[in-house]
């Protein structure tokens, strides 16, 4: 499952969310009207993506960042970035 970083600590989201005038609430629920399958993500999950202090969390699902980019229409790439790849595997 490929997971990807949110830029800045969220601020970018947060400012996203700011220019849409969407609060948490209706971010998650604008998530699923761009979800093909309708299930959007959880108010819970914005909360922690865009959030700041203890309960926020720096990495997400794809699938969540893209719905989240979806639904403030703005570029995947201005609010995540992949994170890098790891040298410490070593094929054998």
């Amino acid at each position: 499952m490929t997971h990807v970083l949110r830029k800045g600590d969220g601020r970018p989201i947060r400012d996203a969310m700011k220019r849409r005038r969407m609060s948490g609430e209706r971010l998650a629920e604008a998530t699923k009207g761009v979800d093909v399958q309708g299930r959007g993500i959880s108010v819970a999950t914005v909360h922690k993506i865009a959030g700041r202090g203890a309960t926020a969390r720096s990495e997400c699902r794809l699938r969540t960042a893209w719905l989240i980019a979806l639904a403030l229409d703005t570029p995947l790439q201005g609010l995540f970035d992949m994170p890098s790849v790891s040298t410490d595997t070593v094929e054998r």
